[in-house]
């Protein structure tokens, strides 16, 4: 089983997600399909099958947010060492071609939004990234081309003052 890397408040927040949509919203979904049912033909009740097709959603979410918190592997990245990239940092780039420059910090799958600079440990950049010190340059095959960039700075940041996108319980369930 391969493991999740993520801090612990991104494993609180995964516990809360996993937990309100168990004991709260999948109940709440099976009594309105409890409901719809009660009003008779079921091949022609759309209150029915459109509770049929959340719970079937919050099933799918259920079971994925499952195998993450059994996967989920605790990070404290305050705790390490911050001369090389690695899960929790966050690094300043320098496109080679262009001299452009790029910040992120390499975080959980869970945790991530690339469109603010919060890549996954899984994406090609940040496996590129992984082990590099400041000087080092390397290459990384991404879905736009080979690129070449040099590492600028390593620093740390706590990933969840980085984060825009704070999911709430308004977010969890299937409206």
């Amino acid at each position: 089983m391969s493991v999740e890397p993520m801090t612990s408040q991104g494993y609180d927040e995964l516990l809360k997600e996993f937990k309100y949509l168990k004991d709260v919203e999948k109940p709440k979904v099976n009594q309105e399909k409890q409901r719809a049912a009660e009003l008779g033909d079921r091949s022609e009740n759309a209150e029915y099958h459109a509770a049929k097709e959340k719970l079937r959603h919050i099933d799918k979410r259920l079971f994925y947010l499952n195998s993450m918190v059994q996967k989920a592997q605790m990070i404290d990245p305050s705790t390490l060492d911050h001369s090389r990239a690695h899960f929790g940092a966050t690094i300043h780039i320098i496109d080679q071609e262009n001299d452009e420059s790029f910040t992120y910090t390499i975080c959980g799958t869970l945790e991530s939004e690339p469109e603010h600079g919060l890549i996954s440990v899984h994406s090609p950049l940040a496996r590129a990234l992984f082990g590099k010190a400041q000087g080092d340059e390397f290459t990384v095959l991404l879905p736009s081309g080979k690129k070449s960039y040099e590492v600028d700075s390593i620093t740390y940041i706590d990933v969840y003052t980085l984060k825009k996108n704070h999911r709430s319980v308004a977010n969890y369930g299937f409206h």
